[in-house]
């Protein structure tokens, strides 16, 4: 058989959630190449289908773009952090440690850095979306313990919050973005950043003798 019509055979055999996802998956790698400029011309060309196919399961780029956004930002995001972050019975720094270590887990990644990176400078709305979806679902309840745990005044604020947090993920940023570098285990860098902020609000002693106690 002809190789050109033995693999358009091979095409038409897969289910449409098949083909959908396999558009997905392709737009992901091709998109943290070139950024979400890239022409879905060139995106049927590597999955070896046309143009107008891709546009049978998406109804514009737009909406292959945010079929893109949900699977590498939004589908990595756990449910279960905000629990995580104000269990009250383990200690600050212990919820601090492990959520970091999750979320490094989960964004450290070419496609996610580099995607998120692309956006960013081409000023894309998914990017505003998202940072305001993570501050809902983490910063906010990360921040609010935090202030209970600060007994003085000088409690942190949101910037505090944010700096913290950048400075990890910058962490990834090196790696994938400007591949430098960098560790391959970033848990003892998450660690050492925890225990700076915290130290910075006098958090750090109280929280390591809660750790001896325990």
């Amino acid at each position: 058989m002809n190789p050109k019509v033995a693999a358009t055979a091979k095409r038409q055999r897969l289910a449409p959630t098949e083909r959908r996802s396999q558009i997905i998956e392709e737009a992901v790698a091709y998109f943290s190449e070139v950024g979400v400029s890239g022409n879905t011309r060139l995106l049927a060309r590597r999955l070896g289908v046309t143009q107008s196919l891709i546009f049978n399961y998406f109804g514009s780029k737009t909406e292959l773009v945010e079929a893109v956004y949900n699977k590498v930002y939004l589908d990595r995001l756990s449910p279960e952090w905000p629990a995580l972050i104000t269990d009250r019975t383990k200690p600050l720094r212990t919820r601090m440690i492990v959520f970091y270590r999750e979320y490094a887990d989960a964004i450290f990644t070419y496609e996610w850095m580099r995607i998120f990176m692309y956006s960013g400078l081409a000023g894309n709305e998914l990017n505003r979306r998202y940072l305001a979806h993570l501050s809902s679902l983490v910063l906010v309840p990360l921040l609010g313990e935090l202030q209970h745990e600060v007994r003085g005044s000088d409690k942190p604020e949101m910037e505090d919050a944010w700096n913290l947090h950048g400075g990890i993920v910058y962490i990834g940023i090196r790696r994938f973005v400007y591949e430098v570098p960098c560790p391959e285990d970033p848990t003892d860098a998450i660690e050492r950043a925890v225990d700076r902020f915290l130290a910075s609000f006098g958090l750090l002693q109280k929280d390591q003798g809660q750790l001896r106690e325990g």
